[in-house]
């Protein structure tokens, strides 16, 4: 650890785990886009950016198409399951997740990454776990 010290004035943290299990329920888990966008309005900051494994999504309407389309392709009991609590300092916060169907297997985990900005997500990074073999 380095002996110099920062000194100024923190801003106190935000809640982690609350935004980003809000995150997971309000909008990857919300089946109905009106109230969806409501909860992209209240979680995220006006021009946020998800970064998938495989793409990049910009603004609050293209996330909010990204988990519409998620919900749709995997049937009408899949759902994201927070793992653990939410951790984070100085503006980034990562939570663990599981995602399958209502009682059934488990068909994918990872983690979301967030930076997070006056208290809402700025950006988003959508991290995979590799399957276990």
């Amino acid at each position: 650890m380095s002996e110099l010290t920062h000194t100024a004035p923190q801003a106190p943290e935000p809640d982690y785990d609350r935004l980003l299990r809000a995150n997971l329920e309000r909008v990857f888990n919300e089946r109905d886009a009106g109230k969806r966008a409501a909860a992209l309005e209240e979680l995220y900051v006006a021009d946020p950016v998800m970064f998938e494994p495989t793409n990049i999504v910009e603004g609050r309407s293209a996330i909010s198409i990204v988990a519409g389309n998620l919900l749709e392709q995997f049937g009408p009991t899949f759902r994201f399951i927070p793992v653990g609590t939410a951790v984070g300092h100085h503006g980034l916060g990562s939570l663990q997740w599981q995602a399958g169907p209502d009682g059934g297997p488990i068909a994918v985990t990872g983690a979301d990454v967030a930076e997070v900005v006056d208290g809402r997500i700025a950006r988003l990074w959508v991290l995979l776990n590799q399957p276990v073999a």
